[in-house]
Formats: C-alpha cells, structure tokens, sequence
C-alpha cells in the first residue's frame, strides 16, 4: 500500500475513497507504540496520513467533560505515530485544525506563522499543543475547518448546522472535502512539509449556507439566527470563529475554489445524494 490511513472516522474515510485502492485504513490505534511501528513495518507505506482524533460527539462541548481522552487522542498519539514514522524513514502526514484562532487579521486572514490565539475550547487547546510539538519536525500538516461535501451524514457541517434549532451567523473559513483532498494529495505529491491552511478561499456564514440550503435543498427548512453571548449561555466551551489565508497555497501554485462556489456545488451534490437515498 502506497498510503496508510489512521483514524476510521469522517475525514480518513474520505482520504480512503478518494485514494483508492492504493490506500488502506488501519485497524491498528495509536495508544500502543509497538504495534504501531509493527503495523508500519508490515504495510510499509510510502505514507502514512493521521486522521484520528477527538472533536467530540454531537460538538466540542464533550472535549470539556472528557480531557484526558481528549488529550491522548489530539496529542499523544500523533506524537507516538510520529515518533515510529520518523525512526522508520516514513513521510506523514497530520490533519490538524484551523480552530485555533480567532478573529480576521484585518480581513487578511491568518497565515501559517501566525500564532494560535484562541484557547476557548479544550479541543482547540490541543490542536495548537500537538501543531506546535509536530511542526520540529518534517511532517505535513493540514489545517481542516467546518469540513462539509455533497453527501448527508452526522459529521458533515451541513447536515450538523441543519439539525440545530438556533445558529449564531458569523464570517468563517470553510473546508469543502472535495477540494481539501485533491490540495492535500498535491501537497502530498511535492512532499511538503509544515503547515498548510486547506481551507477554500474566503469566508462565509452560517446564514448564507442555511439560505442556499433553503433554496436548493429544502424550501421548506427554517431556522432562527441568535447571538454568540447567547450561544455562549448555553455551551461549555467557546466557539472559533475566523477566517484564514490561502495565501501560502497559491505561493505552491496551488489553486483553491472560492467558498462560496463550492458550498453552493457540495449543496447541489447534497441534494442530488438526498433524492437518491429516498428513491433507493
């Protein structure tokens, strides 16, 4: 196998779909280093991606009651995966979080030599704690943010951002599957290394997303907007809200879609994916 996927989850789920059958998802966890390194030396892939992690479930709220669950997932063992990928010559390759901010940097958006600056959640506290340790060494990370495509399911941001009864309606940065896989295998492909935001270009909120999936999807769908001091009442955690740069991508020469032009194609996928489920 050319790349060998940790984390059977949303996200490696869809990195072994899209690479195929050059791709396998390990059944091996990461709280054991020697069956890690033993499960590289078996397989012996020219990469390994890291997919695994907690983000929490239904959202982040659950990463407060549960820290050290928390910790281990989003810090030690990317470390452990680390450590057996460097002492075997292994590229790797990390998604982490562009939750680690806060804010727009005057409408610039963060870069990736920006120092995090949000610390309002104990997920995004650990996501900036292993992106810090990660980034001494060569290893690709790649910043996820509100990930969402055409096909329904629980961890999709459309389908979460449906479900809730209020939503706040703040400027953020978005990341379409569609494209963070095809930026991330051409990254992948020049063997980069550090951090790259994999983000599309731009940012939208939440009222445009729920206003296009009135519109395409479900016209019959409403939703009520409330603040962030009113959200803030009723969650343990806070939320990021940012926008971050693309910039050091379209120095790579790599092209991003703007958000919203591939939020509006992800919903028209989303529908199309919706009427063949109830046709089936």
């Amino acid at each position: 196998m050319k790349y060998l996927i940790f984390g059977k989850g949303y996200i490696g789920n869809k990195f072994k779909e899209f690479l195929g059958e050059e791709a396998m998802l390990s059944d091996v966890r990461l709280e054991d280093y020697s069956a890690v390194k033993t499960e590289l030396e078996k397989v012996r892939p020219a990469v390994v991606i890291n997919c695994a992690g907690k983000t929490g479930r239904p959202n982040v709220d659950w990463c407060e009651d549960h820290k050290t669950e928390t910790l281990f997932s989003n810090v030690t063992a990317p470390l452990i995966l680390a450590r057996a990928s460097q002492e075997l010559g292994i590229y790797m390759v990390h998604v982490g979080s562009g939750c680690v901010y806060e804010g727009y940097k005057n409408g610039e958006g963060f870069n990736e030599d920006d120092a995090p600056n949000f610390f309002g959640s104990f997920y995004s506290k650990t996501k900036a704690w292993s992106e810090a340790m990660m980034k001494e060494f060569p290893i690709l990370q790649l910043r996820l943010r509100m990930p969402l495509d055409g096909e329904p399911g629980e961890r999709n941001f459309i389908t979460k951002i449906t479900k809730y009864p209020k939503v706040i309606s703040i400027p953020n940065s978005v990341s379409v599957i569609d494209d963070f896989l095809q930026v991330g295998k051409a990254l992948i492909d020049k063997k980069a290394t550090g951090i790259y935001n994999v983000t599309n270009e731009g940012t939208i909120n939440h009222q445009e997303i729920l206003d296009m999936y009135k519109e395409i999807v479900d016209p019959s769908y409403n939703y009520e907007l409330f603040s962030v001091e009113e959200m803030e009442k009723i969650t343990k955690a806070k939320r990021s809200n940012c926008g971050l740069s693309t910039k050091k991508l379209e120095a790579e020469g790599i092209k991003i879609r703007p958000v919203k032009e591939a939020v509006l194609d992800s919903l028209y996928k989303y529908k199309e994916n919706l009427e063949k489920a109830k046709a089936a």
